[in-house]
């Protein structure tokens, strides 16, 4: 089992940074991956950010440009730096680990939820206008 902890949420205005951490509990494994995922009430949960253990990112098109995902692996962390917040950014991210997908030409990690095993508590992030 992974236990994931997040931290970093919190309040700020639009255009301001965010900086949002999440540990996982022991060693990751070399084909997993480790995204950010977010949530409004009423709305399904989206990926954000998702980063393997090679460092290969992809994000959503609604952050692309403003939110950079980033690890270290020798403390099993990730983090999602979040800068030019909009009201819209407001939710509850969530950290999750999963199984990156295998193919001929090697693995790669994807942004649905289905694909991940653990999940975090989830941290508020509120952006005012």
């Amino acid at each position: 089992q992974v236990q994931l902890v997040e931290s970093g949420g919190g309040s700020v205005q639009s255009g301001g940074s965010l900086r949002l951490s999440c540990a996982a509990s022991r060693y990751v494994s070399s084909t997993s991956c480790m995204a950010w995922f977010r949530q409004v009430p009423g709305k399904e949960r989206d990926g954000v950010a998702v980063i393997d253990r090679l460092a290969s990112t992809s994000y959503a098109d609604s952050v692309k440009g403003r939110f950079t995902i980033s690890q270290d692996n020798a403390k099993n962390t990730v983090s999602l730096q979040m800068n030019s917040l909009k009201p819209e950014d407001t939710a509850i991210y969530y950290c999750a680990h999963g199984r990156a997908h295998y193919t001929v030409a090697g693995y790669y990690c994807t942004l649905f939820h289905s694909d991940y095993n653990y999940w975090g508590q989830g941290t508020q992030v509120t952006v005012s206008s």
